[in-house]
């Protein structure tokens, strides 16, 4: 199972179908599908000599060319086609769809091309974005698209309808038809579980594929049962860099960095075309930093140079002073520049001495030790205020319950440092929308005196990295499913049920996934021989996108009006991935 490359079998497909020279033209969905997968060189080699949008009027009548065009079948991309077919810019159309499409719309076309140019209709399902070959994404996340409506256990009709559409665009483009099982205290994963099922049964044929010796399953998880997960620094690169400077469909937009290069104002970060970005990034900063110095230096060697190169700011002088180094090897030179900026903004928010404390509080329960960094922390003057936020909104989670807590006295502590009230505000809507009562279970084993004995024997064994301690609960949960352990009580199926251990899983997390939960994903598929897993979410969230999501969600519930914007952290962007 590999979603980058089954969209990139559609796109093959797609363009091998229609010999000569052509036009491709997208809608505003369909053109990060594309361009996540596959670059404007990759294009041009396939003939595609224009790339527009379906609905510029302005486009000019190339008669001699044909047409591909990839639309999702919205309301909106119709009206743009049916216009089109009225009007042709183009000799011959080749129409297809990134999702099913309704019979009244095919209709419609059909009425609309008079002039009979349409040579082809097809599906191809490829109505998401692929991100890492185990990762996808369908971009949705509050406020532009929100995911309850009036209350915390009703869907938005118009995000319940495009969830349902992309995961199963994604199940059709694996050849999947799987069981589908969900977290039983979440009632809007219920509810997106039994709609996906309907609509498998209502598309019969479409998912008559052949069977396994398994089958395969299809988990609905909701991120209010793990709101710690998305609050941590990161520190591996692909996870850091969203954090920090933000990925968007494959993007980093670096124009804000000091003395950046113009031609590295934005970069792309692509597994497909970029060999050292696959390779590295799933590393922590240290490992990452050294593997560059060795790509620099392998460089050094080939031409004689003799000057020093020890640190991150070294390596970046070097790249300065050698210009046909940057022209030979500029992939390099723009990791060297990604990891010189989450250097820079790691010394300059103090971000190592925040991430142990943040660990701490995410793996371990000592609350007068905790309690006391974490004043200390808030008193500090060069940390910066949207961090001392996020490691109160850790404590909240986590000593919620504790009747020695001091939750209210750190709500004080941030108002007396300058916190405004708003962001000081984020720490009871936390509790509104994910806290103690909303979980199925205890992510922190705190009830469980054998879960406590159990993880202070798992801390003896020594982990990987101190900032990187925490393990993200969806872990727990695929290794209790792959062993055939996970409980039907708290994870039902729909329908039916097995007792096989399953060798391909696609989860999907309603609130959106993480890059850490990716990286742990890659981990478990790497370690683990016969079992597949693919990890889906309605976004790939950082702190800030998350916060954004929660406070509008909790506004939405309480019918208070929520500007999302001003309790967030200033130093993120918006991302949707």
């Amino acid at each position: 199972m590999d979603v980058i490359k089954s969209v990139q079998t559609y796109i093959t497909k797609m363009f091998g179908e229609v010999n000569g020279m052509k036009v491709l033209l997208l809608d505003a969905d369909t053109t990060p599908i594309i361009s996540m997968v596959m670059t404007q060189s990759q294009l041009l080699s396939r003939e595609v000599y224009l790339i527009d949008r379906a609905d510029n009027k302005q486009r000019e009548k190339l008669r001699h060319l044909k047409c591909i065009c990839f639309l999702r079948p919205t309301g909106e991309s119709i009206q743009a086609l049916v216009e089109e077919l009225r009007e042709p810019c183009y000799g011959d159309y080749y129409l297809y769809f990134s999702n099913t499409l309704k019979k009244s719309a095919l209709e419609r076309l059909a009425e609309v091309d008079e002039q009979e140019v349409v040579r082809e209709v097809q599906e191809h399902y490829a109505d998401f974005l692929a991100v890492n070959p185990d990762l996808f994404s369908l971009s949705l996340a509050a406020p532009a698209d929100p995911i309850f409506s009036e209350n915390s256990a009703t869907w938005d009709t118009r995000t319940l309808t495009r969830t349902a559409e992309g995961v199963l665009a994604a199940l059709l483009a694996l050849k999947k038809k799987p069981l589908v099982r969900y977290e039983k205290t979440s009632v809007l994963g219920k509810k997106l579980a039994a709609e996906i099922v309907y609509q498998i049964q209502q598309e019969g044929p479409l998912f008559d594929f052949r069977r396994t010796d398994t089958p395969p399953i299809l988990l609905v998880m909701d991120r209010r049962n793990d709101p710690v997960t998305p609050l941590l620094n990161q520190w591996t690169y692909q996870a850091m860099v969203h954090e920090l400077i933000g990925i968007q469909n494959a993007r980093v937009d670096l124009s804000v960095v000091p003395d950046v290069r113009p031609e590295l104002k934005e970069v792309v970060l692509s597994i497909d075309t970029d060999p050292f970005y696959k390779k590295n990034m799933f590393l922590n900063l240290g490992d990452l930093g050294m593997n560059i110095k060795t790509y620099v230096s392998e460089y050094q060697s080939k031409h004689r140079s003799t000057q020093s190169i020890e640190s991150i700011a070294d390596m970046k002088k070097f790249v300065e002073d050698y210009p046909e180094f940057r022209k030979l090897s500029g992939n390099v030179t723009k990791h060297v520049t990604l990891v010189g900026e989450l250097s820079r903004l790691v010394g300059k928010q103090g971000l190592m001495e925040i991430g142990e404390l943040e660990q701490g509080l995410a793996v371990a329960e000592n609350h007068a030790a905790d309690l006391k960094l974490l004043r200390q922390m808030i008193e500090r003057t060069n940390i910066p205020e949207d961090s001392k936020v996020r490691l109160v909104l850790l404590y909240a989670l986590r000593y919620e319950r504790s009747q020695s807590n001091s939750i209210g006295a750190l709500k004080e502590l941030l108002l007396r440092s300058g916190v405004s009230e708003k962001k000081v505000g984020l720490v009871d809507l936390l509790l509104q929308y994910a806290g103690a009562d909303q979980r199925v279970e205890d992510i922190f084993s705190n009830q469980d005196v054998f879960s406590r004995t159990k993880k202070v024997f798992e801390g003896l064994k020594g982990v990987e990295n101190v900032y990187t301690q925490h393990t993200p609960r969806l872990v727990q949960v695929l290794q209790e499913m792959m062993k055939g352990k996970l409980k039907d009580q708290l994870y039902p199926f729909v329908e039916g049920g097995t007792r096989d251990k399953p060798q391909d899983i696609i989860v999907f997390m309603v609130g959106g996934a993480t890059y850490a939960e990716a990286r742990e994903v890659s981990k478990l598929n790497a370690s683990t021989p016969g079992v597949r897993i693919i990890l889906g979410g309605t976004t790939i969230h950082n702190s800030a996108s998350f916060l954004r999501e929660m406070s509008d969600s909790v506004a939405r519930w309480t019918g208070k009006s929520s500007d999302t914007r001003s309790p967030l952290p200033e130093r993120l962007r918006t991302v949707r991935t």
